[in-house]
């Protein structure tokens, strides 16, 4: 395959996973108000709690799963199109593979807490739900990591990096909790 194949399938690949994590972060965000309908009294608990279901399927079924298929097609075709002993001395995409791993089951379970909601509360509180919209965060950040530096990266500095960048993250959203609790 010619370079051109390779930047087209790039390109796709990008704009895939774009979209993916789009779709991703917009998902986790409608659990988080989905879950704050149980505050509401009737009528407009189940109106609320009817459209947040309609809204979430739609997200997960017209954006998340076609942008996650792309993802992963046009991946592997740049991998195929680069050819394996490439592919075999890419210790960073072996890692980058465990990820997009790792974030296709984040989006498999994202169906499921779909389900639950859609039959009644999840045991996931709002916060809890804001804490895991940033799980996608990490991943881009890792991902995107991996594919910039390569296998030039340092993983002790990433994995730093990564951890103070999730504590900061639970900080921030117990921070904004605070600030939503005194406001009300």
């Amino acid at each position: 395959m010619g370079l051109n194949a390779i930047l087209i399938f790039k390109i796709i690949h990008i704009i895939g996973f774009v979209a993916w994590f789009a779709g991703l972060f917009y998902l986790v965000r409608m659990f988080v108000y989905h879950t704050e309908a149980y505050d509401y009294e009737e009528p407009k608990q189940g109106i609320l709690r009817n459209q947040f279901n309609t809204m979430e399927w739609r997200v997960y079924r017209i954006i998340c799963n076609p942008a996650m298929m792309i993802t992963w097609t046009f991946g592997l075709l740049m991998i195929y199109a680069y050819g394996y002993e490439w592919f075999a001395s890419s210790h960073w995409l072996h890692v980058k593979i465990v990820l997009l791993i790792l974030m296709t089951v984040y989006h498999v379970y994202c169906k499921s807490l779909i389900k639950k909601l859609e039959n009644g509360k999840t045991g996931f509180s709002s916060t809890k739900f804001r804490l895991f919209n940033e799980v996608p965060t990490l991943f881009l950040i890792l991902i995107t990591s991996m594919a910039v530096f390569k296998n030039s990266t340092n993983p002790l500095i990433l994995g730093g990096s990564i951890v103070g960048i999730g504590i900061l993250l639970v900080v921030m959203t117990k921070l904004y909790k605070r600030s939503r609790e005194s406001a009300s």
